[in-house]
């Protein structure tokens, strides 16, 4: 109740207004503490050199945004460059024959870039998951695949395999698991899907096919192999209208939103302030909770940026990549919150629906979440910030669910009923406020740290209370609020184009 319930147009111009003067007043709370923060000898290792014409350094504190636009900076160009036009030739002169130029043109990248030895300990997972899959069971591929993961992400077992790559320069570690873990992703989509094949198995070729396609290789998206396979293997290949221009546009918007990321570090030292707690606890409450939202959000832009480039590239193939994440801005139900669709997707597809089904059941909800958190906490590597960031967010997935069937219970609903759509919004919007602000803390603990996470929950609701605590409550529920108008409007049009299609 209350999806398609419209709210007065004066009501949404008022939530507007607060949101856009709260963002404001945090953003000039967090300008004026980086500008006076720009010299502190605490802040020397992340804060260095930049625009000296505008008299402002720059905050260098994530490694893999400086990393992918100064070292990996020339690789990134010349590989993707090579394999867009590599690509394109083939497309045009061998259509039928494209998965695997596409695969070779992979195994020589591999190669040049990591060497003999790291394509053989990857082509030697490959055979091994490959084996497996012969068997066509499923609990085999599960155990197999997993403790292939584990031989990653568990010592002494992955510094015994990286120990097998000679040679080091700056991007080994970085290269060997991105390339290692994803790929055992990959060979794990492969052998369950090969289980479900009613007669006989994929081949190892479609294996490697699937696996060194170069632009998922080192950093993903996965995209299961079911769909790649699908996908990979149409001769027939024709684009969309205006698809040509709508992947010009989508490269433009990642080239703006460097940019823009860029001009912002310049100015808003966002990771690097949460890194000297005894500086931040004298920033107001309000430049609190803005620094840690907008760290969320920074680091869904990066992502966006991440999977937006490659997705270009694999569009460019005449695939259909997963799509970068949903921005965490639009986000206040923890079954939407993600980083990595393709993660998302795959663990969606083998774990979380094959064991909750259709989510109803409390009982088999409690059991796939923690199965999919489990696996989530060996992909991201054990430790014990991963395992806290587990346990909460599997406690706010079910709690969810929770709360949505206590209220669905007789006298609730009865109470719902009688409300007008516009009240039940309302109140839903209270309840996803709170929940908003979950997904927050809950999720500044793997992107910071869990001082600075017990840091910002502590002023926003218990030294903050009442005041600071009702009020961003309050900004919270008008953002929601402008969440659920959005998608109200998307919700009406998906059902006059449904209608449209009826009529054709």
């Amino acid at each position: 109740m209350g999806v398609k319930a419209m709210l007065p147009s004066y009501e949404l111009g008022f939530y507007a207004l607060v949101v856009t003067c709260a963002v404001l007043y945090s953003g000039s709370g967090i300008f004026e503490a980086s500008r006076d923060s720009m010299n502190r000898k605490a802040f020397r290792d992340g804060i260095k050199p930049g625009w000296h014409y505008f008299g402002r350094k720059m905050d260098v504190a994530d490694f893999e945004w400086v990393m992918w636009f100064t070292s990996f900076r020339n690789i990134i160009i010349f590989a993707l460059s090579g394999h867009v036009l590599f690509g394109k030739i083939c497309s045009m002169t061998v259509p039928q024959h494209r998965a695997v130029m596409y695969m070779v043109y992979g195994l020589l990248a591999v190669l040049a870039s990591m060497g003999l030895l790291y394509l053989m300990i990857i082509l030697s997972h490959c055979l091994l998951l490959y084996s497996v899959a012969l068997a066509k069971q499923k609990w085999l591929c599960y155990v197999a695949g997993l403790c292939c993961l584990a031989s990653f992400k568990v010592e002494p077992f992955g510094s015994w395999q990286s120990g097998f790559v000679t040679g080091a320069f700056d991007l080994q570690d970085v290269l060997f698991y991105g390339g290692c873990t994803f790929t055992i992703m990959r060979c794990m989509s492969f052998a369950l899907e090969s289980s479900q094949k009613d007669e006989g198995i994929y081949s190892i070729f479609d294996l490697l096919k699937y696996n060194f396609y170069l632009p998922f290789f080192f950093f993903g998206p996965v995209m299961t192999f079911d769909q790649f396979h699908a996908q990979v293997s149409t001769r027939e290949l024709r684009r969309k209208d205006d698809e040509m221009k709508s992947i010009r546009v989508n490269a433009l918007l990642h080239v703006g939103a460097i940019v823009a990321v860029d001009i912002f570090f310049h100015f808003f030292y966002i990771l690097t302030l949460p890194s000297d707690l005894k500086f931040v606890n004298r920033l107001s409450d309000w430049s609190l909770a803005g620094l840690a939202y907008s760290n969320l959000v920074y680091d869904w832009v990066k992502a966006a940026v991440m999977f937006g480039v490659i997705n270009t590239i694999a569009r460019l193939d005449h695939l259909d990549p997963p799509q970068p994440p949903k921005c965490i801005t639009m986000l206040y139900i923890f079954a939407e919150t993600h980083f990595d669709r393709g993660i998302n997707d795959w663990l969606c597809k083998y774990v979380y629906d094959h064991i909750g089904e259709n989510h109803d059941n409390i009982l088999k909800e409690l059991v796939a979440s923690i199965t999919t958190f489990a696996i989530t906490t060996l992909w991201l590597g054990p430790c014990q910030v991963v395992y806290i960031w587990s346990l909460v967010n599997c406690f706010g997935l079910n709690f969810e669910l929770w709360v949505q069937k206590f209220f669905q219970l007789g006298p609730f609903a009865k109470l719902e009923a009688k409300l007008s759509g516009a009240m039940s919004r309302r109140i839903r919007a209270a309840f996803g406020a709170v929940n908003f602000w979950a997904i927050v803390l809950y999720n500044i603990l793997a992107l910071n740290s869990l001082e600075f996470a017990l840091l910002v929950t502590k002023r926003l609701l218990v030294t903050g209370f009442p005041e600071s605590t009702l009020s961003i409550w309050f900004i919270t529920y008008c953002g929601v609020q402008l969440i659920k108008e959005r998608e109200r409007i998307l919700a009406i049009q998906e059902e006059e184009k449904g209608d449209k299609a009826k009529l054709e």
